[in-house]
């Protein structure tokens, strides 16, 4: 996912662009360009790489690295610009594909986030009028495009454009006819308006502006935006003005710096107390319809059965889920990968609720499932950390974790998030369902509320020998992930955030399917990472230990208090406190995350942003 902004006010355009650049980076980038306006024409600057290289880019430009008071103060005029980090998302990644796109006679530049999904034929279309691309990027066909159908009215020219492209797709374009105009589309991926004083922003997330304003307006599916020093307006799909409705988000610009930590990734991992403390705060709210988009008590009453889309990360916590669900609240669940639900004709019978867990709201593959369940008859619910976000709008209700902002790429405050507010939901079905006895219901509540506090011991207390195995071990050329029952979403997950982050190749199993192929790939020089939190199946899992221990594998074991045996299978025991089996997912990914997080940084990479990998996926 690209990352975009676009500026219309009295600042230096070109300064609030590199600053929102800089809170996007998050997203994943192999290049990024400015264009801004300046002494009465455009400017245009690109680089190949990260930012840094992009900052050298402007200051090679200006011909000095002005760092004086006076390049931050509002200037006399208007100033706007717009800026894009970019992924070669068709073709190589050349100059072009860094540079904000332009077309043929270099009066229209845009920047676009997502995918055109028909800019060949567009580009054939354009070819057969003499009009022709000098790149192969879907982001110049557009440029031309608009360029082609523009008379004199930029908004005009877009709203035609965006009649003949498909996709899924945001960009925001500037004509040098009309310079201190942005127009902005959002199809499917989202975008934002920044509303501040005398000023307007635009961008793919709210980061990128929350140090001006955390006043915002969010576009819907098909709207366009025209924005100009004088205000904006706001036209819905069929290209009627609507009223844009302001919210104030509650993220302020603290929450997007490190705050001491060395990397943002490492912070989140700290914040997870609080995320999941916020988390619960909201989930323990009555049942208030539509107030919170809560489900009501009747709706839950009738649930037959359940069905969890979700892509990565969010998969592992519906896995985690779909276990608290089905052992307290007696529902039966599946959990499907969302891109292989949305082209397997699912069956949808009447009393089926899907569940999209998504932590952006804006991840293309479970949108398009839960669009799909929604059309078949299925009540539809989101559960985000994203107020505004598409799946709010697409689902019958939502539930909201309250993680905040999340920079790091590799997800961790959300996981932790979602996993207690699935285990909330199973609670609430559970009442709703007399499936529990009130006293193992409260009992269930208290170790819920307890999480927080002992997140903190865990992280506190697992960081060191994490850091310590992680030396130890940060040349091993691969990870095998053994769990479960409740141990193999966090097999699961612990493993992708070691892939994710450290580039190691990695495998998590069921611990029972280690004799069924992978107990092929261990050696001396293979650890094996356990989780064996879930005392039912622990004779069997320790039976699987002394399998892998038979080949030479070093073995490191994440259990629970006062589980003895397990020292005699494994080198390295960390113990998380005893708690129910399925709430222990949330304790036992925490030494996890640590692990992979200090193996790459032994490694010398970038945990925040790992290669290749972005925040919000919204391509298929």
């Amino acid at each position: 996912m690209c990352g975009i902004i676009g500026y219309v006010g009295y600042r230096r355009s070109q300064d609030v662009l590199f600053d929102g650049l800089r809170r996007l980076e998050y997203r994943g980038y192999d290049s990024a360009g400015l264009a801004w306006r300046e002494n009465g024409r455009t400017e245009c600057v690109r680089a190949i790489g990260n930012l840094d290289s992009l900052a050298c880019a402007l200051d090679a430009h200006s011909g000095t690295d002005d760092t004086s008071e006076s390049a931050a103060v509002a200037t006399a005029t208007v100033s706007a610009g717009i800026a894009h980090t970019r992924w070669a998302t068709h073709g190589g990644v050349t100059e072009r594909n860094a540079h904000p796109h332009t077309d043929c006679s270099g009066r229209i530049r845009i920047v676009l986030n997502g995918i055109i999904e028909n800019y060949l034929e567009v580009r054939e279309s354009l070819a057969a009028g003499m009009i022709h691309c000098t790149s192969e990027t879907d982001a110049e066909v557009v440029a031309q495009l608009i360029s082609y159908y523009y008379d004199g009215d930029i908004s005009a020219a877009v709203r035609s454009a965006v009649a003949v492209l498909s996709g899924h797709f945001a960009f925001v374009a500037m004509c040098d006819d009309d310079p201190h105009t942005l127009v902005g589309v959002r199809q499917e991926c989202p975008l934002v308006v920044g509303m501040g004083d005398h000023e307007l922003f635009v961008a793919s997330s709210i980061s990128a502006f929350v140090e001006h304003t955390r006043r915002v307006v969010v576009l819907h599916d098909g709207e366009m935006v025209v924005m100009r020093p004088s205000g904006l307006t706001v036209f819905d799909a069929n290209a009627l003005p609507r009223v844009p409705q302001e919210t104030v988000v509650d993220w302020d610009e603290d929450r997007c710096e490190k705050d001491g930590f060395e990397t943002f990734m490492l912070k989140e991992i700290h914040e997870q107390p609080s995320a999941i403390a916020e988390t619960l705060r909201q989930a323990r709210a009555p049942l208030a319809p539509r107030e919170n988009h809560r489900l009501g008590l009747a709706q839950l009453c009738n649930v037959r059965r359940m069905i969890i889309v979700a892509c990565g990360t969010s998969y592992h916590a519906a896995l985690a889920g779909r276990m608290a669900i089905e052992r307290w609240a007696r529902v039966p669940v599946e959990v499907d990968v969302a891109s292989e639900f949305r082209y397997r004709e699912p069956i949808i019978e009447p009393g089926t609720l899907v569940l999209g867990v998504t932590q952006s709201g804006e991840t293309a593959d479970t949108l398009a499932a839960m669009r799909l369940a929604r059309a078949q008859g299925a009540t539809v619910v989101a559960l985000t950390n994203a107020p505004g976000s598409q799946a709010t709008r697409d689902a019958d209700a939502v539930l909201f974790t309250r993680a905040g902002l999340e920079i790091g790429v590799a997800a961790t405050k959300t996981f932790v998030a979602q996993v207690v507010l699935l285990c909330a939901l199973a609670l609430d079905l559970a009442r709703a369902r007399d499936a529990l006895p009130a006293d193992r219901l409260a009992e269930l509540q208290r170790e819920l509320d307890l999480l927080p506090d002992r997140v903190a011991h865990v992280t506190q207390s697992a960081d060191s020998p994490m850091r310590q195995l992680a030396e130890q071990l940060v040349w091993s050329p691969f990870f095998l992930y053994l769990g479960r029952l409740s141990g193999l979403p966090v097999a699961l997950e612990g493993a992708l955030k070691l892939k994710e982050i450290s580039y190691v190749p990695t495998d998590a199993y069921a611990a029972g399917e280690m004799k069924h192929g992978p107990i092929a790939l261990l050696g001396r020089e293979t650890p094996v990472v356990c989780v064996a939190t879930e005392q039912a199946v622990l004779p069997k899992l320790l039976s699987n230990l002394s399998e892998v221990r038979a080949r030479g594998a070093r073995v490191l074991a994440i259990a629970s208090e006062g589980c003895k045996q397990i020292g005699e299978h494994a080198e390295h025991v960390v113990y998380v406190p005893a708690t129910d089996s399925l709430l222990q997912v949330v304790l036992a990914i925490i030494p996890l995350q640590l692990f992979a997080y200090h193996l790459a940084r032994a490694r010398g990479l970038n945990v925040d942003q790992p290669r290749n990998l972005a925040k919000t996926v919204t391509v298929e």
